[in-house]
């Protein structure tokens, strides 16, 4: 992994800067600069450079806590029910702990839903990377028919635009009269890019060299990650993916089959293949794998162990591993020290814009 790494304890701040420019008359559709900059502490274990903000929405206070509200609001739906917290649930580490989620009239999707942290160290955005930013993620499942409902992006910024107190917090983030959903996008991404994991027990250990910050047990299974177990083909960097998607032999004993990446690419090579999730925060966020089938990390090893589901498309790189029983364990010991810290501080408001 690489070492350019920032420490939480002696607080290295990454300035994420606005244009800090004069507000030069508002008119509508126009924005203006943001008045203060968001400052984002990256933890023990993080590359800063691998933090992805776009140019056109820097982070500010008014456009991280804009998003937190939209983020958590239940109006944000068709009929007041679900909120994007609904499926990323802040006990859950920002996931649901459910094998696949459910939206609107409890209608269930097809897979399960990933987790909301470290979404700022991720360009290509869902299971099959169908979102090119977090700003087009954040807005993707407002307008699906199995999740928040709305039947068009004219029917969102519609409901918002009867809510004076987001019309009046729109124009404070964006210093604009004119809502678009690009802006919607822009403001629930910034709340999500806050959502950070880092300074776990085991960056403490790779890091800062505590020796006792991790068992021998998950010392063990450390060596395994990076060698007999092969976890790192796929899972390696700060957050522990290559941004990458693989057909690991899931879903194919039989039954329908998800086609994943392939429904974006029309790729031959895509098909069964799915986005390499962060390992951050990984026993926090079970069950596992896109369709939720594994209830824990033992049986996500075992999955691995045996090679997978053989199929025509599956990635070569997934073969069996012959780990011995206590090898497995060793290695679950190991995944259980990436939980972290970062993303606590985001809770649900206590109430609402009016």
């Amino acid at each position: 992994m690489t070492k350019q790494i920032f420490r939480n304890k002696i607080a290295h701040t990454l300035a994420i800067f606005g244009a800090v420019l004069l507000f030069i008359g508002t008119t509508a559709g126009t924005e203006a600069a943001p008045a203060e900059e968001y400052e984002l502490e990256i933890p023990l274990g993080l590359d800063e450079d691998g933090f992805h903000v776009p140019e056109d929405n820097p982070l500010t206070k008014a456009k991280v806590e804009l998003g937190r509200f939209l983020y958590f609001d239940k109006r944000m739906s068709k009929d007041n029910t679900i909120s994007c917290s609904t499926c990323h649930i802040p006990a859950l580490a920002f996931t649901d702990g459910q094998p696949v989620s459910a939206g609107i009239h409890k209608q269930q999707g097809g897979r399960s839903a990933p987790t909301s942290i470290n979404r700022g160290f991720s360009k290509v955005q869902f299971w099959d990377g169908r979102a090119a930013t977090l700003e087009e993620q954040s807005v993707g499942p407002l307008t699906n028919p199995i999740e928040h409902g709305f039947p068009d992006n004219a029917d969102v910024v519609a409901r918002i635009n009867k809510i004076e107190g987001y019309t009046t917090l729109f124009k404070e983030a964006f210093g604009i009269d004119t809502i678009t959903i690009k802006h919607v996008g822009k403001a629930i991404a910034s709340f999500q890019r806050t959502l950070i994991s880092g300074n776990s027990p085991f960056d403490k250990f790779d890091y800062d060299g505590e020796e006792g910050a991790i068992s021998e047990s998950a010392k063990r299974g450390k060596k395994l990650f990076f060698g007999k177990a092969r976890c790192n083909l796929c899972h390696f960097g700060t957050n522990f993916s290559d941004e990458k998607f693989h057909n690991i032999g899931i879903g194919w004993g039989g039954e329908t089959v998800d086609i994943g990446r392939y429904h974006v690419t029309h790729d031959q090579k895509d098909i069964g293949a799915f986005k390499t999730p962060t390992l951050r925060e990984i026993s926090r966020t079970a069950p596992y794998m896109h369709d939720g089938r594994f209830a824990t990390l033992a049986d996500v090893v075992e999955h691995y162990n045996g090679g997978g589901v053989k199929n025509p498309f599956q990635d070569n790189q997934v073969i069996p591993l012959n780990l011995t029983d206590s090898e497995k364990q060793d290695l679950v010991a190991m995944l259980r020290t990436l939980n972290g810290e970062g993303w606590q501080h985001a809770t649900v408001p206590l109430s609402f814009p009016k």
